[in-house]
Parts: C-alpha cells; structure tokens; sequence
C-alpha cells in the first residue's frame, strides 16, 4: 500500500520523516484490521448468510439485499489480507501492477463494490415502493432474488474493462491498438461514474420520495403488511454508513482520473500525501465487510431470533430438542 523508497529523491530529513510516518499509520492500520476487522467481518457475513438462508420461509425483501451485501463482504474481506500485506510490506513480487494476482484481486474488489453500492441503491428504491404500495409483486422476496442476480451480472460486466487492461496489457507488443485501452484512468474514470454518481443520484432521489410519503398520512399507514418500522432506521443507517465508507475511496479515483500527468511526475509531496490519502480510504472502504454485519445485527430486531432458531437446529439436530418432542406428545394427547 505504501513505501518510501519511491520518495528518496530528496534530502530533506522532514520529507522523509514525514513519509515514514505515513508508512507507520497505515501499517498499524492494517495490522489493526487484520487481528481484529478481518475475523469479525468473516464470522458476522458468514453468520448473516447462514441465517438468512435458514430462515429463508421469513426472508423479507431487505433481507435479501443485506444477504447479497454479505456476500460481497466476504469477497472484499479474503482480498483485504492478500492486499494489506502487499509488495509495499512484504516486497512480494507477485503484486507488480499488471501481473495476473493484482489485477485477478482488482476485478474482485470492484465487483463486490459495485454490489454493495448498488444494493443499497436498490434497497432505498424498494422500501420506498414498499411504503407505497405495500403488499405488492414489485419489491417481493422473489423479485428483489432475481434483481440480485442482475447486480452481480451487472458489476461483472462493469469490471470488464479492468480485464480489458490486464489483457492488453500481455498483448500489447502484438496489438498495436491495444496501446490505446492501456489507459488505468479511463477505467477509474467509469467506476466513479457507475459505481458512485449513478447510485448517489439513485439513493438520493429514494431518499427524497421516502420523506414526501412519509409526511402524507394514509389508510395505508396501517396495513400490516408493511415493513416493520424498524426498517427505516436500518436503511437509513446503511445509506449513510455505506457512503461515508466508500465517498473517500472513489474520490481518490476521482482525484487520480483528473490529476494531470506532469503533476504527477513532478510534485512529489502531492503524490505522497495523495498515496496516504488512497491508503486510508481503501482502509475505510474495507471496513465496510465488518461494518454492515454489525449494523444489521444492531438494528434488525428479527434477526436474534432467527439466529436462535438456527443455533437450536444445529445443537438439536433434525429430530428436534427432546423438551421439544415431550411439548408436541403432551398436546397430541
């Protein structure tokens, strides 16, 4: 993620104090992350998975969305270790910009970022046709599987063009027209356009109609068949929570697309704040994997309950607990 060794053109002990200084934040970070984020974030995604998939008879449509956001921070944290103990820590030569692990890793990453984004896009979206039209085919359990299934299409496809690079990358001696896809800020250029401006233009607009819906009051407002209130407070927690994590990570693609060449050859104090900068928000945008689980756990007041009835399951078996089978013989006679 970080090194100095780039920055030695200098003899300016302050310069190099200050970038050691940089080196050492994000290297604690990182080991901070690793002992403590890395097996929180495993063990709360997979626990999500698993008690949604138990309880899938319950599943409601944000449920759902939190399952396929579970899944792309499972994704994001197995590449959080392989990335935060880089060639920068360890001078593993593997990890050389346009070797097939890099880029391999950088195609899983945006994958599972632009399912989270969009996912929590969705889910505004959902909940406010939900509250709507509660009790409707639009925002069901079935509908929002399939939706999922067309946001991990869709990101593949997205990231298509990071593959792009990596094999024009091998080629390039060959093809000379692929001289001209050998472009990283292009690529960076398309993330932020559709893995942020689209779904903060998307939430926002959600976000605006949930609020004019909410003021009007409604026969609706007591039908049973709309979410639980607890719901909102989850899916404003999530918007807020997902976009403070991922802003600073995007801005930094935004910030290299833009940033003239020239500058970056030249201005070596910019290039080393900017590289400390990019460390933090990657620190922040992997943060995400062990965040949203705890989140949801917090605040989804369904969700004990259905991790009791799994953990039940598995201590008990398939024939049931025997107090269990004791109750059902009493009523049976």
């Amino acid at each position: 993620m970080w090194s100095c060794e780039d920055f030695n053109y200098t003899d300016n002990i302050q310069d190099q104090r200050l970038c050691h200084d940089f080196h050492l934040v994000l290297f604690v970070l990182s080991i901070l992350y690793l002992i403590i984020c890395f097996p929180t974030g495993l063990c709360y995604n997979v626990q999500l998975v698993l008690v949604n998939l138990y309880n899938k008879a319950t599943m409601t449509m944000p449920d759902v969305y939190f399952v396929n956001m579970a899944i792309a921070g499972l994704i994001i944290n197995a590449v959080a270790p392989v990335y935060l103990l880089g060639p920068e820590y360890t001078k593993w030569s593997l990890w050389s910009f346009g070797n097939e692990v890099y880029i391999t890793l950088l195609i899983l990453f945006n994958v599972s970022s632009l399912v989270i984004m969009y996912s929590t896009t969705l889910l505004s979206l959902d909940y406010y046709i939900e509250c709507a039209l509660p009790r409707t085919y639009m925002s069901s359990v079935y509908n929002t599987k399939h939706v999922c299934g067309f946001i991990w299409g869709g990101a593949v496809l997205t990231s298509f063009s990071s593959l792009l690079f990596y094999i024009c990358n091998h080629v390039s001696t060959k093809i000379i027209e692929c001289s001209k896809m050998q472009n990283r800020e292009a690529a960076d250029a398309i993330m932020v356009l559709i893995g942020y401006v689209v779904p903060v233009l998307a939430v926002l607009y959600a976000l605006v109609l949930i609020l004019q819906i909410r003021k009007e009051e409604t026969p609706l407002d007591q039908d049973s068949g709309r979410l639980d209130p607890s719901v909102h407070r989850l899916l404003i927690a999530t918007v807020c929570t997902q976009f403070i994590l991922w802003t600073p990570y995007y801005a930094t693609l935004m910030v290299n697309t833009f940033t003239d060449i020239h500058v970056k050859s030249t201005d070596h104090r910019f290039m080393r704040t900017f590289h400390f900068i990019e460390g933090l928000s990657s620190f922040l945008a992997f943060s995400s994997s062990f965040v949203m689980p705890l989140l949801h756990r917090h605040i989804n007041k369904n969700f004990h309950s259905k991790l009791q009835r799994l953990l039940k399951k598995l201590h008990c078996g398939n024939e049931g607990c025997a107090h269990e089978r004791t109750v059902v013989q009493q009523v049976m006679t």
